[in-house]
């Protein structure tokens, strides 16, 4: 999500006269032609991060410096894998949550309201990276509040997870990206695998970091007048984990049950000892002027030539409307080809569409059967639509050997069709903000390619009823890049979960016992994301077909019945419970987020003990107070007036995750045991619920 830009328009010829871009947080505007001055007085941002689940939550309070009222639209770009799950209005000063509603009935209740002037909010996706929302009326001299949560899936490579706060995006020229008053962001990360190093890339000196144990460090930002143009970057290290399955569950008392798996493979999984052959192919249209990206990815691809070994080779092609390539054959990557590569693509402009097909078709020409082929796409994936069915097929006919990997640039981009690409050949598919470390990226983005990934990975589960695994395909494994998969199930109690796959020709199957609890509260964000997931199959099934409209109903019935935006059903908050009731909209999500809410709530006591334990342990009769703090640790939480406590998981004591050795693979080493890190993240606090079983 990013943070609410508010801007002034003297009139609508003004805004026509735009034609430059800058770059802002976002988008918030007087809309309607009327102009308007509003201001941003506090931005305020919280992050959790509990099994590998982001939830973000971002409060805005802005201004109305004009006489009038004013609609207020606001836009912003989409991060990676995310969609909103709350959106809520202070309306006489009492918080009202929204309602998902299908798109085109909640336009129409939105605008039968402005006539009388009263006060709703909606919020849409716009496309396939666009949201928006509109809020009306804002009264004169008033300020507005308003709260937005959405939910994706955390960055891991390896022993390293990234979280990008996306605020860099192309907007109106003379925006002045600040606030009037505070800009916070507020981070707890803990995790049962010691953290070695918590840093900012985007604001090294900015934050302040306490670490109150080697499993829990707290990071904070906060400043007057705060800069809204820049990505926030934050990266955690952890010590080598192992290699294994993790089990997430949530199940609500009798209804089935909703579960996250994830597989991660590891340090030790051996790299493949013979050169391979790189085509890098680089979008130099018109698009990537925008937001930096050219410069971004230029920085990025010289980073990764430099990684090559001797003994490697590699091409670079340029593309817009048509490809061009430097070196016109495979050339060995030493000192003087990367100098001229480095040299060439500094001399790059950005111009003209986009045209990615005759690209991919120049980059198989360069395929040697005698080495594998390693296609790297550098873009921002915005072409014709129209041309995502024939980029498919192309990919699926491509030589044998070759593998396509996607690297998107900035947070205008078009992340489904990249992953696609990606997935389609068993590639992957990475995203990077201008912020972030582009050296190291790249190193690590090749460290997966120099492993062999495991192909054709699938996981059964027998003992309980497991349903609707999401995605119905795996993609392949690759070292420090989890498979995560989601899915229903019926039935509670001990189950075998079973991998198999193949690395290198050799087949690959490791079983593992694992519970599924009968009850469990303390993971209600799995339910949202498995829908999310569900909506991204069926999309991206209609879109292979070329036709969606099997699917909008299947897709808008999961949006209502979840509270997840997608691009058939919109947010609405309405004034009160009564207007709810009028138009026979239920509150399914003022019941999902007050579970939600309960459940980060015994986050954030947890994260409170732990931050005073630490705090007990300085000073004079630290020794005492320490001895205090671990019996008191050894008993219950007390209960908080007015929330209920999540219910316990009363299923069999097997183990939520499971660490495994898989076999020995012939000349290439072993997979030491590696398992999935829990993080968390948290602004108001959280905490990992990994639960570690002895080894057995």
């Amino acid at each position: 999500m990013k943070g609410l830009k508010l801007i002034a328009l003297a009139s609508a010829v003004t805004v026509a006269g735009m034609v430059a871009s800058a770059d802002a947080a976002g988008l918030l505007i007087a809309d309607g032609g009327l102009g308007g001055v509003l201001e941003i007085k506090d931005h305020d941002v919280r992050i959790t991060v509990n099994n590998g689940i982001v939830v973000t939550t971002v409060d805005q309070v802005f201004h109305n410096t004009e006489n009038r009222q004013v609609e207020a639209l606001y836009t912003f770009p989409v991060p990676r894998g995310a969609s909103v799950s709350n959106f809520s209005m202070w309306i006489n000063g009492k918080e009202m949550t929204g309602e998902v509603v299908e798109k085109k009935r909640a336009r129409e209740i939105y605008e039968s309201y402005k006539a009388p002037r009263r006060d709703p909010g909606l919020l849409e996706q716009v496309d396939y990276r666009t949201f928006e929302m509109r809020v009306f009326p804002i009264a004169a001299k008033a300020d507005q509040k308003v709260q937005v949560t959405y939910y994706q899936e955390l960055d891991f490579d390896h022993n390293r997870a990234t979280y990008v706060y996306p605020l860099a995006t192309s907007t109106k020229p003379g925006v002045v990206a600040k606030t009037t008053g505070k800009f916070a962001l507020t981070l707890d990360a803990k995790s049962e695998i010691p953290i070695t190093a918590l840093e900012s890339n985007s604001h090294p000196k900015e934050f302040a970091v306490a670490k109150h144990s080697d499993k829990y460090q707290q990071a904070s930002l906060e400043t007057q007048a705060g800069d809204l143009s820049r990505d926030v970057v934050l990266s955690f290290e952890m010590q080598r984990p192992k290699t294994g399955l993790d089990l997430i569950a949530s199940k609500p008392q009798d209804e089935d049950g909703y579960f996250s798996l994830t597989l991660t493979a590891g340090e030790e999984l051996a790299a493949i000892n013979k050169p391979m052959d790189y085509v890098f192919v680089l979008d130099i249209s018109g698009s990537m002027n925008q937001d930096q990206k050219l410069q971004l990815s230029q920085q990025s691809l010289a980073a990764f030539v430099q990684t090559l070994a001797p003994e490697d080779r590699f091409e670079v092609i340029t593309f817009n409307v048509a490809p061009e390539a430097l070196f016109k054959s495979m050339t060995a990557a030493d000192d003087a080809s990367k100098k001229r590569a480095t040299d060439f693509l500094g001399t790059q402009t950005a111009r003209g569409g986009t045209r990615l097909n005759p690209a991919i078709t120049t980059a198989y020409k360069y395929a040697d059967p005698e080495r594998p082929l390693n296609v790297i796409v550098i873009s921002d994936g915005i072409s014709d639509q129209a041309e995502r069915a024939e980029l498919t097929g192309l990919i699926r006919k491509r030589p044998e050997g070759t593998r396509v990997f996607a690297i998107g640039i900035g947070n205008d981009v078009n992340r489904a069709m990249l992953e696609q690409i990606a997935n389609e050949s068993g590639g992957l598919a990475a995203f990077l903000s201008r912020e972030d470390n582009t050296q190291r990226q790249a190193q690590a983005f090749r460290q997966k390619l120099m492993r062999p990934a495991a192909t054709d990975v699938a996981i059964k589960i027998n003992g309980v009823d497991a349903y609707d695994l999401m995605p119905a395909k795996l993609p392949n494994l690759y070292y420090g890049a989890p498979v995560r998969v989601y899915g229903r199930y019926r039935g509670s109690g001990d189950a075998k979960v079973t991998v198999t796959g193949n690395i290198s020709g050799n087949p690959i199957e490791q079983a593992v016992d694992m519970g599924f609890p009968k009850t469990d509260d303390e993971n209600p964000q799995i339910e949202r994301m498995w829908a999310m997931k569900k909506v991204d199959g069926l999309l991206k099934q209609a879109d292979d077909s070329g036709s969606r409209t099997g699917v909008i109903d299947q897709i808008v019935e999961l949006g209502e019945g979840y509270s997840i935006v997608t691009e058939y059903t919109s947010f609405l908050v309405l004034e009160n419970d009564a207007e709810y009731k009028r138009w026979k909209i239920d509150r399914r999500n003022a019941l999902r987020i007050d579970r939600d809410r309960v459940a980060q709530k015994k986050v954030t006591d947890e994260l409170q003990r732990l931050r005073d334990a630490a705090t007990d342990a300085i000073g004079p009769g630290a020794i005492e107070k320490i001895a205090n703090t671990q019996i008191a640790q050894s008993t219950p939480l007390p209960s908080t007036p007015g929330v209920q406590a999540p219910a316990r998981n009363d299923s069999p004591q097997s183990p939520r995750n499971r660490d495994f050795d898989l076999p020995r693979i012939g000349g290439g080493g072993a997979w030491e045991p590696l398992g999935v890190t829990l993080l968390v993240i948290g602004g108001v606090g959280a905490v990992g619920l990994r639960r570690r079983s002895p080894k057995s």
